[in-house]
């Protein structure tokens, strides 16, 4: 049984707009200011991309695998916040800030390699 299902993909980068853009022109789809730190790009098929602003980014330099700098994460969308996050850490993610003040919708882990992501209420 899935714990969850894939709500976007959302990228790091210094300038969140341009780079929304850029994808809209080669995927086609719309764009639409979220903040000011963060755009969506919503696709024909109905799958979304978003870009988020990171102003001190280092880009990878492929095929390199030295740079550890965050080059995505996954937001998944749960109905059961508690429940989906006992499940993602009995199969070997971490918690990396998972809001115990209760402020946000949202609670971010590692997976197992490392890479972050999402847990999001529906």
């Amino acid at each position: 049984m899935a714990v969850a299902t894939l709500t976007l993909t959302a990228l790091d980068c210094p300038d969140p707009r341009a780079l929304a853009e850029f994808y809209s022109a080669v995927l086609g789809g719309s764009v639409r200011n979220v903040g000011e730190d963060w755009y969506d790009l919503f696709l024909p098929d109905g799958r979304r991309l978003a870009f988020q602003r990171v102003a001190d980014l280092t880009p990878p330099e492929w095929p390199r695998s030295d740079r550890n700098a965050q080059q995505l994460h996954l937001d998944l969308t749960v109905s059961d916040m508690d429940a989906a996050e006992r499940e993602v850490l009995r199969l070997g993610a971490r918690p990396l800030d998972t809001d115990e003040g209760g402020k946000w919708r949202f609670r971010v882990y590692a997976d197992p390699a490392g890479h972050p992501f999402c847990l999001c209420a529906e």
